[in-house]
């Protein structure tokens, strides 16, 4: 690691991509933060180009690009707008790895034009193998890019398997902390509030990821990512509920024996080993008490009363566009459950309803997913607007 890694951080301003700053920030003879991106975050985007002073500032929202050109003029950054700028700047030489850290589908093209540019991904945005695991595993194959997962359980997975190449997986067990609502009948959910809902117990998150977590609908989306990073089939992977998020994932050979990787929750700690793989770079994060979690516990999630995990594990099943349907349904339900415009429990029925209209396609190109969004976030949409605030059984 002798040359300054010049990384590109798509959506900078999220909690990743602010914890990955704070990393670069405490590295600067290792790392240098060469491009950040936000969606519509003016002034945290202007404060990080400030602080760190990358070569490119990209803000998303063109509305917003006066206002960060104004506040960068005196600097040497060079401020640019729109998904298109992104698309074109990450392929630039310099650029050594790419965070992927845009929330949702809108990753996905940046991460194309990254891979095929053969740049390495530190992946944290999980849609982008969810919606095209397929076409992203297999551009990566043909481009020979690293694909290291920033996720903290795939991060443990991943640090699981070194070592044990040749050494056939059984299955990988997948821990949940079981969200805010562990426990809680579907009464009890019918009436929980986004607040509610957005108080996760072990992490700090941004909105939507914190609903997913409270849904179970996070753990869904790892399942099928981990598919995809680990060339898994649906029945090698497993969930299982650990309050205390202290084990962060396991992996069973084929031998029986088990591997864990564990830690406090802290996401740094995946994020930085992402960017030094394969080394392990000292720090001084607060390292973990044995003595301070004498009970480690463990419990079968509850898929009838967090009905997305069933969905996400039956997408899987299925294949082709599946997941992509599940994925935009989902965006659509979380953006509606944090306006305040259906319930919680109509979250699964959003992404039921989409699952069984939307058309369905074995082998999906490019072209296929783009469209299967587009067509999956307009029923949704439709189907929102029809629905009561707390519907959550209208089938």
């Amino acid at each position: 690691m002798n040359k300054i890694k010049n990384i590109a951080i798509l959506g900078s301003t999220g909690s990743i991509g602010t914890q990955a700053l704070e990393v670069i920030g405490e590295n600067p003879s290792l790392f240098n933060a060469y491009v950040l991106t936000a969606y519509s975050n003016a002034f945290l985007l202007i404060q990080q180009a400030l602080q760190f002073k990358p070569a490119y500032a990209i803000i998303c929202d063109k509305g917003k690009y006066e206002e960060v050109l104004s506040a960068l003029a005196h600097t040497t950054t060079k401020v640019l707008a729109g998904i298109e700028a992104i698309n074109e700047i990450i392929t630039h030489p310099e650029i050594d790895m790419v965070i992927t850290a845009m929330v949702g589908f809108a990753g996905l093209e940046p991460t194309i034009a990254a891979i095929k540019a053969g740049k390495d991904i530190a992946l944290a945005n999980k849609e982008t193998l969810v919606v095209a695991g397929e076409l992203i595993t297999g551009l990566a194959k043909q481009h020979n890019v690293k694909i290291l997962p920033v996720d903290s359980e795939h991060s443990a997975i991943y640090q699981c398997l070194a070592g044990e190449e040749g050494n056939a997986i059984e299955k990988i067990i997948l821990t949940a902390s079981g969200g805010p609502f562990r426990g809680k009948t579907s009464a009890f959910l019918a009436d929980v509030t986004r607040e509610n809902a957005l108080k996760h117990p072990n992490w700090v998150m941004g909105a939507k990821i914190t609903i997913d977590s409270a849904t179970l609908m996070n753990k869904g989306l790892e399942v099928i990512e981990a598919k995809w990073l680990f060339n898994l089939e649906a029945k090698q992977v497993d969930v299982i509920v650990h309050p205390q998020s202290i084990i962060h994932s396991m992996v069973q050979f084929e031998d029986g024996s088990i591997k864990a990787q564990m830690g406090l929750p802290d996401m740094k700690l995946p994020i930085q080993y992402a960017l030094t793989h394969p080394a392990r770079l000292k720090n001084n994060f607060k390292r973990f008490d044995f003595t301070a979690y004498p009970n480690l516990t463990f419990e079968k999630p509850d898929t009838e009363t967090f009905r997305n995990l069933g969905l996400a594990f039956e997408a899987l099943s299925r294949g082709g566009n599946m997941p992509c349907i599940i994925n935009a349904a989902n965006e659509v339900a979380v953006a509606a459950f944090l306006s305040n415009s259906i319930g919680f429990l109509a979250m699964s029925v959003v992404i039921e309803t989409c699952m069984q209209h939307i058309s369905y396609k074995t082998h999906p190109t490019l072209d296929d997913y783009l469209n299967t969004d587009k067509e999956t976030r307009i029923f949704a949409q439709n189907l929102i607007k029809q629905m009561p605030v707390k519907a959550y059984n209208l089938m």
